[in-house]
């Protein structure tokens, strides 16, 4: 034991004790309303665990429930906990009175018939309602009753209340090398109450509403062993000191022959059981603890604000989050919501709000999302629990900031995330031309992310293969072009078109290569007719695909995978960034128009020899020159350290 948790035991055990004697004189009304201000305080400061049994109901009650109405649930939560917790006081005025005016027994007559079976009986629970004083309650039931607990984390607390529970005649077996124990007092004919939440690394994975939880197995285990029968039990308070007592009739266990299997299939129905009860009486469940910590499925957000390339980006960071959770044993699962906000100015003004809010203020409200964005988009964005939430582009930032608050969920942001901080978020993704700061929090990588990979390539080259009947040439050669076309403030002149396919077909023709070509949705009229009447009856050029007349899914990543030089034109960071995560030879040729941001990236991606940046009128030599010379390969190695970064993440 830490210094530390010495002197919080010992406070914590004074504190017990002066304040036992305090409460018990007092009116039960009086202190459980006291109970029910103390958990109201709890829930203004314990920020933490209120985030964390708020996160708990979105993941179980989310699909229905309103982050309003969640947040209604997680107060009243708090005020019943503090119920529980006053409860405890009254641990040694439980007697045959007590019981007789404020305990009411539900299904007594599914215990006893239990106990006439002779081998024991298992009372099984959750940690809900006033659980101390209901293990106090059954121990007055007229039945030998055994109570199954783990060692709590101060020993002096742990003390007192093991002398309450002594002291009404329950017996306590501690948690440690206690299964033989436990089967003696089966095989007497006795009971014993235990839980079935909260089983930790050695759990088993069930479906708890919905998704996997670990969940205790022990119970499960010692009834397929000694045939005991398996009661649930549920506790809930009526009002005040009132409580009802539920025993539930026995489970019937099925056997298949298949320990494992019938441990966990058991196990799942007894869940079930429960599930029914938490969903009626949500309140009274202890939801401060992460219940799906363990479980292998988890869920990650792309939020999208239209753009393909940002878009692409996002998933590739997915991507690599799927691998780094598929080495650890889970899954993920990834939806993509398109984010619309009502109006221009609802965008500005969400980001610039947004720069003053702190780590769990927005969770339960959403106020500002439901403002700002169109309906249709934020009602998909509530309705469900995520573990992780991507965006790319600062538009976006905000909104990501806000769902990772609300889902409890790990944030992470491609580029520059507005007016934000960066320290607002797990993790920010930005590249070397757009000068990120330095923060332990922040990677910084060379180009735009991407989907490119050596399976990706090999897939779309064996596709648009197969459907064009694409051949190698004979020379070995193929040249790989990607044109590009007007953005917000830059122009491809068709001029400069019409000199670059020149040059290509003179290299073609000198050095027997093969000419695939595509366009993109930006590409001007212009610039595509005249692609089509360069390109047409051209022995070499093998394929041409006008994206806005006849594009194809793999024409990008095919052409890519089955070139040997790819010519790009300079506009767009992420054509350039795809092309040379490919491993390939990349020309770019030279235009005017270009920001200052552009060329940083170019810059950067020539120096260290990403690209090689050449004049449309010299294309022909410098394909020629490098098809002769064949000099290393050098690419941007960003995919391996994302995914080094996304691991930390996680």
């Amino acid at each position: 034991m830490t210094r530390i948790d010495f002197i919080i035991d010992c406070a914590l055990c004074i504190l017990f004790k002066l304040t036992g004697p305090l409460v018990r004189c007092m009116p039960k009304s009086i202190s459980l309303a006291l109970g029910r201000t103390l958990g109201s305080l709890v829930y203004c400061f314990d920020l933490k665990h209120r985030a964390i049994a708020y996160a708990n109901m979105k993941s179980a009650f989310g699909h229905r429930d309103s982050p309003q109405q969640l947040a209604s649930m997680t107060r009243r939560f708090y005020r019943t906990f503090g119920e529980n917790l006053m409860e405890i006081f009254f641990i040694p005025l439980v007697n045959k009175d007590y019981l007789k005016e404020y305990i009411e027994i539900v299904g007594r007559e599914n215990v006893d018939a239990a106990f006439q079976r002779g081998k024991g009986v298992i009372l099984l629970a959750m940690h809900e309602g006033s659980w101390e004083l209901s293990n106090i309650i059954c121990a007055h039931l007229a039945f030998p009753f055994n109570f199954f607990v783990r060692d709590q984390r101060y020993p002096r607390l742990d003390n007192i209340l093991n002398a309450y529970r002594f002291q009404q005649g329950c017996r306590v077996i501690h948690r440690g090398n206690q299964l033989r124990q436990l089967l003696q007092v089966l095989s007497r004919n006795e009971a014993i109450g235990i839980t079935a939440d909260q089983g930790g690394k050695k759990g088993s994975l069930v479906h708890f509403f919905g998704r996997e939880a670990s969940m205790s197995t022990g119970a499960v285990k010692m009834a397929l062993k000694s045939d005991a029968a398996v009661i649930p039990c549920f506790y809930v308070r009526l009002n005040g000191p009132y409580i009802r007592v539920i025993f539930e009739p026995p489970y019937q266990l099925k056997l298949s022959g298949d320990k494992d299997a019938d441990v966990r299939n058991n196990l799942q129905g007894l869940i079930s059981r429960f599930e029914k009860y938490i969903d009626a009486y949500s309140k009274e469940y202890l939801w401060s603890y992460k219940i799906w910590k363990y479980g292998r499925d988890k869920r990650a957000l792309i939020l999208s604000d239209g753009k393909a390339g940002h878009l692409r980006q996002s998933q590739a960071v997915a991507d690599k989050l799927r691998v780094c959770l598929g080495e650890r044993g889970n899954t993920l699962d990834v939806d993509i919501v398109e984010v619309k906000f009502k109006n221009k100015l609802a965008g500005r003004a969400l980001g610039l709000g947004l720069c003053l809010f702190g780590r769990y203020r927005c969770q339960g409200c959403l106020a500002c999302l439901r403002i700002c964005l169109d309906d249709e988009v934020y009602a998909g964005l509530i309705s469900h629990k995520y573990e992780f939430i991507i965006s790319c582009g600062s538009a976006l930032a905000p909104v990501n900031f806000l769902l990772a608050r609300e889902n409890l969920a790990k944030s992470c942001v491609i580029m520059r995330p507005g007016l934000m901080s960066v320290r607002k978020f797990d993790l920010v993704i930005m590249p070397c031309h757009d000068r990120p700061p330095r923060a332990v929090n922040v990677l910084n990588c060379s180009g735009a992310l991407n989907l490119v990979s050596d399976a990706y390539l090999s897939e779309q080259s064996q596709k648009l293969s197969q459907v064009h009947g694409l051949k190698q040439p004979a020379s070995g050669l193929t040249l790989g072009l990607f044109i590009g076309g007007n953005t917000k403030d830059f122009r491809l002149p068709a001029e400069l078109v019409a000199e670059v396919t020149k040059q290509l077909k003179l290299a073609a023709l000198n050095t027997g290569a093969d000419i695939l070509a595509t366009t993109s949705r930006r590409t001007s009229v212009a610039v595509e007719s005249l692609l089509e009447a360069e390109f047409k009856g051209s022995p070499h050029c093998k394929l041409l695909v006008i994206a806005n007349k006849n594009n194809i899914p793999e024409a990008a990543g095919g052409i890519m995978g089955l070139s040997d030089i790819v010519i790009v034109s300079p506009e767009s960071i992420s054509m350039i960034s795809e092309a040379a995560g490919s491993k390939k030879y990349v020309l770019v040729f030279g235009a005017a128009g270009l920001g200052r941001r552009h060329k940083r990236f170019l810059e950067h991606f020539a120096k260290n020899n990403y690209i090689y940046p050449v004049d449309a009128a010299s294309l022909s030599g410098v394909i020629e020159k490098i098809w002769k010379n064949k000099p290393p390969v050098c690419y941007p190695d960003d995919g391996s350290r994302v995914k080094e970064a996304v691991g930390l993440l996680i």
